[in-house]
Parts: structure tokens; C-alpha cells; sequence
């Protein structure tokens, strides 16, 4: 398997697990959304450095303290995923599941944008008329919703700029997880500690289930995140920004039947557009990599037809 399929791997794994996060965190009610945002930082914190401490790799810290454009790159990452965790909290336990799903749908379009200007990735002309169809898709599914989808905006704005600050620092998955959820732990603790003294704090007052559930937030948040950083170092942008369409479609699932939020004709029809963009989308990345590998292997010549004869298969 190539490091780039190893990547796209990666990439569907955590957009999966991302899709059907509402489920997780509507069970963390009564607690607040920024109770929630804070310890889901402090208990990603905590499980992410006893997986360095597994690995004992902890000499990356030395490194990027002397790396000061790079160490202020990774603030920035933890400060643009930390209004992204606490915006989606939100938006679930406020009964607008659709509405984060949109936030989502129009993410691949603002990192393909970055992917073309700021990166300076070219698309291919059926990646041009699946990015068009999805901007349809977007635009419809915003006329449908009736006012300006501020939660929508804000994840689509903020995990937009996070993808792109991710394929340029280049960091390994777990350490820059632990330095991003690093930077907002003074800030959770500090919170978290002005909740206990006022009285209230809710975890370890609702059941001993909600307070396990609050814990293994750290879980649930290091693990997607880890799988995404892995693709981010793998595949390019463009492809990143596309694959990101897997999350919302499953969340959108999940708020209409599973929370029974409204889905009208005009939704309908945007989620169908969506569905098309991500089948011409698929369809022209595997008809391009069979084509490379057909380029590759004639370049190399007879010999490597009889070393690689596997090497046009899908991986396994």
C-alpha cells in the first residue's frame, strides 16, 4: 500500500468517526457546552501524552521550542480546532445537528480554495465539476435553511484554516495533537476550577456513566484527529477537501433520523447533488491512479513489469 492510499485510509477513518459524533455528544447533556469543550481539551491532553509516553518520544517538544515560527503555527492549530470543537458542541446540543452537517458540507469547499491559491494545487476538469456541484449543493442547502447558518460558517471557516495550518507544519499526528490540545489546557483547567467554586460544575453530579462518557471524551476527540493529521501528511489538499463531504452526509443521517430534524424537498435535493459530486469525484481519482501507475511502469521499463506485476491492484 502507498503512503498516499494509506492516507486516504487514514482520512475516511476519522470522517467516519467524526459523522457520527452527535450521537456521543448529545449523551454528555445536562453539562454545558463549554464544560464539555473544556474537559474534552484536558482528557485529550491526558490520554495523547500517556500515548507518547508509550511511544517514549518526547524529545519533539525540545525541537519545536527552538522552532518559534513553527511552534506559533501550532498555537494557532490548537486555537482554530478548540472554536471548532466548542462551535460544533454547541450547534448538536442546541437541536441543530443539519445545520453542523452544513458547516461541513461547505469545509472541502473553503480548503480546496486554500488547496488552489495558498498551495498552489491544480485540479483536474471532473474535480472542477464535482467541487461546482457541491458549490450548488451548498448554496442550496443555505437558501433551504432560510438565515445566515453562523454555526455553519464558523466550523466550515475555522476546520478550513485548521486543515491547511496541518499540511504545512507536517507534524507527527500525536505530538501535534498533544501541543494543540496543550495550548488550550491552562485556559480549560482555569475554566473548569471557576465552575467547581461557583457549584456549577455537573460532571461527577449527574451518574458515574456521564462522568465516564465526559472521560473517554479525550478518546473520542485524540483518535479521529490523530487518523486526520496521518492523511493530512499524505494526501494532497485537494483530496483532503473532498473526502471531508464522508462526515456531514453521515450527520446529516443522524439529525434526520435519528433526531428527527426537518428535511425538506430543497435539503433533499442538495444532499443528493452532494452524493454526485463524490461519485465523479471517485471515479476520475481512481481512473487518474490507474492511469499513473500505467505511466510508471512503462517508464520503468520490462523489468519492473516482472519485479511490481501487483502494483496496479487496489490494496487489500
Amino acid at each position: 500500500m502507498t503512503e498516499e492510499r494509506r492516507g486516504y485510509l487514514y482520512g475516511l477513518s476519522a470522517y467516519v468517526l467524526w459523522g457520527f459524533f452527535p450521537i456521543y455528544f448529545k449523551l454528555l447533556r445536562p453539562s454545558s457546552p463549554f464544560e464539555i469543550l473544556a474537559h474534552r481539551v484536558i482528557w485529550s491532553v491526558v490520554f495523547v501524552a500517556l500515548v507518547l509516553a508509550v511511544m517514549r518520544n518526547w524529545r519533539f517538544l525540545g525541537r519545536l521550542m527552538r522552532d518559534r515560527r513553527r511552534l506559533l503555527g501550532v498555537m494557532l492549530a490548537g486555537l482554530l480546532i478548540g472554536v471548532n470543537w466548542g462551535t460544533y458542541i454547541v450547534g448538536v446540543n442546541s437541536s441543530r445537528v443539519v445545520e453542523t452537517a452544513l458547516g461541513y458540507f461547505i469545509t472541502p469547499l473553503v480548503v480546496v480554495l486554500l488547496g488552489v491559491t495558498v498551495m498552489r494545487e491544480r485540479l483536474r476538469r471532473w474535480q472542477w465539476l464535482a467541487v461546482g456541484i457541491g458549490a450548488v449543493a451548498v448554496a442550496a442547502l443555505t437558501i433551504d435553511y432560510g438565515r445566515l447558518p453562523y454555526i455553519a460558517l464558523i466550523l466550515a471557516a475555522s476546520f478550513g484554516s485548521y486543515s491547511l495550518i496541518k499540511k504545512r507544519l507536517n507534524l507527527p499526528p500525536a505530538e501535534g495533537l498533544f501541543v494543540e490540545s496543550a495550548v488550550l489546557a491552562l485556559p480549560a483547567l482555569g475554566f473548569l476550577t471557576w465552575l467547581g467554586l461557583t457549584g456549577e460544575a455537573t460532571v461527577g453530579h449527574v451518574s458515574a456513566g456521564h462522568t465516564v462518557l465526559i472521560v473517554l471524551s479525550g478518546v473520542a476527540t485524540a483518535v479521529p484527529l490523530i487518523l486526520f493529521a496521518g492523511a493530512a501528511n499524505r494526501v494532497p489538499l485537494v483530496g483532503l477537501g473532498i473526502m471531508q463531504y464522508v462526515a456531514p452526509i453521515i450527520q446529516l443521517a443522524v439529525g434526520v433520523l435519528i433526531y428527527h430534524e426537518p428535511m425538506p424537498a430543497a435539503r433533499l435535493a442538495g444532499f443528493t447533488l452532494v452524493w454526485a459530486a463524490l461519485i465523479i469525484f471517485t471515479v476520475d481519482g481512481i481512473r487518474n491512479a490507474r492511469r499513473t501507475a500505467k505511466i510508471k511502469r512503462a517508464a520503468a521499463g520490462p523489468a519492473a513489469a516482472t519485479v511490481e506485476p501487483a502494483a496496479a491492484l487496489p490494496p487489500r
